[in-house]
């Protein structure tokens, strides 16, 4: 795949980045370079290769998946303009 200078201004005006008409061949010349670097990415066999956190063995941080603050039902729902059965209560909208 190629960028040329048509696409780069596309690409410059949908990333609402302003990049002046005589700049334009450059940032195509990026873009190209960037491609061609991800192209050799998708090039290497990473079969049977376990993703990494990082280049040293580690495991991520883990945590308890625990309910820290909870049990509050009656004082959210005094914020509410009409709650019935413990529920916010909602006019219909669908017919």
């Amino acid at each position: 795949m190629s960028i040329d200078i048509e696409t780069a201004a596309r690409v410059a005006k949908l990333a609402r980045i302003k990049v002046e008409d005589d700049q334009l061949p450059e940032l195509a010349h990026a873009f190209n370079d960037i491609l061609g670097f991800i192209e050799q990415l998708n090039e290497v066999d990473v079969d049977g290769v376990e993703p990494m956190v990082s280049v040293t063995p580690m495991r991520l941080a883990r945590r308890v998946d625990g309910v820290t603050d909870g049990d509050q039902q009656d004082k959210v729902l005094k914020n509410a303009p009409d709650a019935r059965e413990g529920f916010f209560a909602v006019p219909k909208v669908v017919e």
